[in-house]
C-alpha cells in the first residue's frame, strides 16, 4: 500500500519532537493478531495525543513478524494486517509512521537458520541472535525492510536489539578472520584471557560494518527511508558517528528513569544529529518467574521525565504496550495526551536550543571500551563511577556536558571547568591536550588516585600506598563526617600545592588524618585531584558529606558559573541559549523516583523558593518564567541579576532578555 501524493506533508524525524511508541513483541502464543485493531483505533490516538510520529510493532526480539510479510516469519495467528491500518490513518493525518523491528535479536531467524547464528564462547549456536558476519542483514534484514517501504510507504524505522545485543562471534570464519587480521592465533572465551579486548574490538567493528552496510543498501533503494539503531553512538557506544543514520534514539531505564534519562540524554546531545528518547509509560520489573510486573506511570511521573529530556533540548517520545492482539489500551491514551501538553507547553523554547558550555563531565570512550566485559552496553558496571560523578554535579546545581573524547577534542576552551571520572586508563595524547588547556588557562578536575596518577607532576604530588580495592575512609567536611568504602590514596604534597579536606581512617578527627584532595597552579589554570573515589560510592551510597564536599572543591575551581541556584538540592540546572536568550532550565527531583520498591508515584514534592543569580554583560530587560510567562522581578548589582522562584513543581524554564 503506497501512500498518495494528495496526502498532507509529514514531518522527518530531523523536524519532529513528539512521538508515540508500541510494541509487543509476537510470540508464538500471539493466535489473534490485530483482532481489535481498527481505523477508529489509531484515530484515537491521533486525535488524543496529536503526536508528529508514531513507532509501532512489525517485528520483536521472537523473530514473528506481526503484519503478513512475505519474507520473513508470520506471527501464527494474524486475523487483520493491523500494520496497512497504521499507515492509513497515519497518511491521512499527516503523522510519520516508523516500525520498531528487532534486529540482531531475532530467534525464529536462527530457529530456521541455524547458520545464521552467532556462536557463543563455548561453541554453541546461540538461539537468540543472530550473527552481525553471517548472511541473515541480506537475506532477511534488508529484503523485509524493502518490503515495509515498498509495499505499505512507511516512513523509516527505528531497530531495536541492535548494538546492544551485539557479543562476541566464534563462528569459524570469524576465528579466521581475526587471526588473519591480528596475527593473534591465541583465541580468548573470557574477560581474563589474553587478547579478549582485541577479539572484542574486532566484533565491535563487525557490528559497525553490518550497520553501515544495511543503512546504505537501503538509502540506495529509496534515499528518503530514515533509519536509527536504538542506542547506536550513544553513551552505549562512546565513539563518533560512522554508519549514515538518519537519527539517534533509546529507550531509557523502566526504573530509576530520572537518573537513567540525566545521562542518556547528555550521551546523545552532542553527536552532531536528530535525536530522542523514549520513556517506558509505566514502571515495575520482571518476577522471578520471568513475568511482568508492569503498572502504568502516573501522568506526573512521565511529565518529569520528559522534562529531564527536554531540558536538553531533545525529542521525547512515550512507549505504551500493546495488548497480545496488537491493539493499545484506549485509557493510556489520557495519560499520554497530558503529558503531551506538558512538553507541547516547552517545545518552542526547549527543542534544539543549544547549551551553554559550563562543565564538562569526559567519557573516555576507549577507556570505556577497554573496560567493559560486553560490547555496547554497561550491564557490568563500568559507567558507574561516570554517573555517580555526574550525579554529584548535578546534585549541586552544576549545568554538566558530558562529552565523549572526539566531542570535547578541540573544544576543551570552550568550558571553564572539565571533570575526569575514575578512568582507570587514559591515553597520552588526551593527557597532553588536558594539561595544555590547564596551562592556556582552564580548571581540571581529577576525580580518584588512579586517574590523578599520570598527572602527578603537574598536581605537585606523590601518591604513595594506593590501592584499588575498596577500603572505608571517613571524609570530614564542614566538621561533619561520613563512611565510604572507595579506593584511595596517600599523598605527598610538594612545590606549590595545596592541601585540600581531609580523610580519617575510623569515625573519630583525634587519629592522623589523610588529605582528601589537593588544588595547584599550573601555568595560567588550575588543577586538583580527590585521593579517593567518589562515582560509584555516591552513586550507591549518597551521602550530603560527600556532595557538599565536592561543591567546596569544584568552587575552588569555578566560582562564578553563569547561573547559581540555592535553596533545594533537589533541582537539575541546565544552561541553554534559546531563540538567541539565556534559557535556565530548572527540573525538580524530588521524590522516589530512584526508588526501585515504588513503581508508580503520583505525588512530587515542590520545592523552593529558589534564589537565582545570572552573571549578565548587561543589565536584562526581563526576566520571566515559562511556559508560563509569568515575570519574575530581580535585583541587578556588580553584573548579577538576582530573583526568586516561589516554587518549583517540576519544570521551568527562566529566560533572560
Amino acid at each position: 500500500m503506497q501512500t498518495s501524493s494528495s496526502q498532507p506533508a509529514r514531518l522527518r524525524r530531523k523536524e519532529s519532537f513528539l512521538g508515540l511508541h508500541f510494541d509487543f513483541h509476537a510470540r508464538e502464543e500471539s493466535t489473534a493478531v490485530g483482532k481489535d485493531v481498527t481505523p477508529a483505533m489509531v484515530e484515537h490516538i491521533i486525535e488524543m495525543v496529536q503526536p508528529d510520529f508514531v513507532q509501532c510493532d512489525c517485528k520483536g526480539h521472537q523473530g514473528y513478524a506481526s503484519y503478513p510479510t512475505n519474507v520473513g516469519y508470520r506471527a501464527l495467528g494474524i486475523v487483520k494486517d493491523t500494520l496497512e491500518i497504521w499507515r492509513e490513518v497515519t497518511a491521512r493525518r499527516g503523522v510519520a509512521l516508523f516500525m520498531h523491528y528487532s534486529g540482531v535479536l531475532d530467534e525464529m531467524a536462527v530457529k530456521h537458520h541455524p547458520d545464521w547464528a552467532r556462536v557463543d564462547e563455548q561453541g554453541k549456536v546461540d538461539p537468540h541472535t543472530t550473527s552481525v558476519f553471517g548472511p541473515y542483514v541480506d537475506e532477511l534484514l534488508i529484503p523485509q525492510l524493502k518490503e515495509l517501504n515498498d509495499v505499505y510507504g512507511v516512513d523509516g524505522v527505528w531497530i531495536d536489539g541492535d548494538n546492544w545485543a551485539s557479543k562476541n562471534d566464534y563462528r569459524a570464519e570469524v576465528i579466521a578472520a581475526f587471526q588473519a587480521q591480528t596475527g593473534i592465533q591465541e583465541i580468548p572465551h573470557a574477560p581474563t584471557d589474553p587478547y579478549y579486548y582485541e577479539f572484542s574490538q574486532f566484533c565491535r567493528e563487525g557490528f559497525r560494518q553490518y550497520l553501515r552496510h544495511y543503512v546504505d543498501e537501503l538509502h540506495k533503494h529509496n534515499p528518503d527511508f530514515q533509519i536509527c539503531s536504538n542506542w547506536s553512538f550513544s553513551a552505549k557506544m562512546p565513539e563518533p558517528v560512522s554508519a549514515g543514520v538518519d537519527f539517534l534514539s533509546g529507550d531509557f531505564w523502566l526504573q530509576n528513569s530520572v537518573n537513567g534519562a540525566r545521562l542518556e540524554a547528555r550521551g546523545l546531545r552532542h553527536q552532531g544529529l536528530p535525536w530522542d528518547l523514549m520513556t517506558w509509560s509505566f514502571g515495575g520489573q520482571h518476577t522471578n518467574e520471568n513475568q511482568e510486573d508492569f503498572s502504568t506511570k502516573s501522568v506526573i511521573q512521565l511529565q518529569r521525565e520528559a522534562a529531564i529530556v527536554l531540558a536538553l533540548s531533545g525529542g521525547f517520545q512515550m512507549y505504551f504496550q500493546q495488548d497480545r492482539n496488537g491493539a493499545i489500551f484506549p485509557w493510556q491514551m489520557e495519560v499520554a495526551r497530558e503529558v503531551a501538553q506538558f512538553c507541547r507547553a516547552r517545545q518552542e523554547i526547549c527543542h534544539r536550543a543549544e547549551p551553554i558550555p559550563q562543565i564538562a563531565l569526559y567519557y573516555a570512550g576507549s577507556t570505556f571500551y577497554r573496560q567493559t566485559n560486553v560490547h555496547f552496553e554497561a550491564y557490568d558496571g563500568t559507567l558507574k563511577p561516570l554517573q555517580g560523578v555526574l550525579q554529584v554535579l548535578l546534585d549541586n546545581q552544576y549545568s554538566t556536558d558530558v562529552l565523549m573524547e572526539h566531542q570535547l577534542k578541540g573544544h576543551t576552551a570552550d568550558y571553564p571547568l572539565i571533570v575526569i571520572p575514575e578512568w582507570n586508563r587514559l591515553e597520552q595524547d588526551q593527557i597532553e591536550e588536558l594539561l595544555a588547556y590547564v596551562h592556556n588557562g582552564g580548571n581540571l578536575l581529577l576525580v580518584g588516585p588512579q586517574t590523578a596518577s599520570p598527572f602527578a607532576d603537574a598536581l605537585q604530588v606523590e601518591l604513595t600506598d594506593a590501592t584499588q580495592e575498596q577500603q572505608p575512609i571517613y571524609l570530614e567536611h564542614a566538621g561533619r563526617l561520613a563512611r565510604l568504602k572507595a579506593a584511595n590514596a596517600q599523598v605527598r604534597l610538594k612545590g606549590s600545592a595545596q592541601a585540600f579536606g581531609r580523610w580519617y581512617p575510623s569515625n573519630n578527627t583525634t587519629l592522623p588524618s589523610s588529605h582528601a584532595a589537593s588544588i595547584t597552579t599550573y601555568g595560567q589554570g588550575k588543577i586538583a585531584a580527590t585521593y579517593f573515589n567518589v562515582g560509584q560510592r555516591y552513586l550507591e551510597s549518597t551521602t550530603t558529606v560527600v556532595r557538599d564536599f565536592m561543591h567546596a572543591l569544584i568552587n575552588a575551581l569555578f566560582p562564578e558559573p553563569l547561573a547559581t541556584v540555592t535553596g533545594s538540592h533537589l533541582v537539575d540546572v541546565t544552561l541553554n541559549r534559546s531563540h538567541g536568550k539565556i534559557a535556565i532550565n530548572l527540573v525538580n527531583t524530588a521524590g522516589p523516583h530512584a526508588d526501585d520498591k515504588v513503581h508508580v508515584f503520583d505525588e512530587i514534592p515542590v520545592v523552593g523558593p529558589l534564589t537565582i543569580t545570572v552573571r549578565c554583560e548587561e543589565q536584562p530587560q526581563r526576566i520571566t518564567s515559562q511556559p508560563a510567562g509569568s515575570e519574575l522581578p530581580f535585583t541587578w548589582s556588580e553584573g548579577k541579576a538576582t530573583l526568586t522562584l516561589p516554587r518549583l513543581e517540576i519544570h521551568e524554564v527562566i529566560i533572560v532578555e
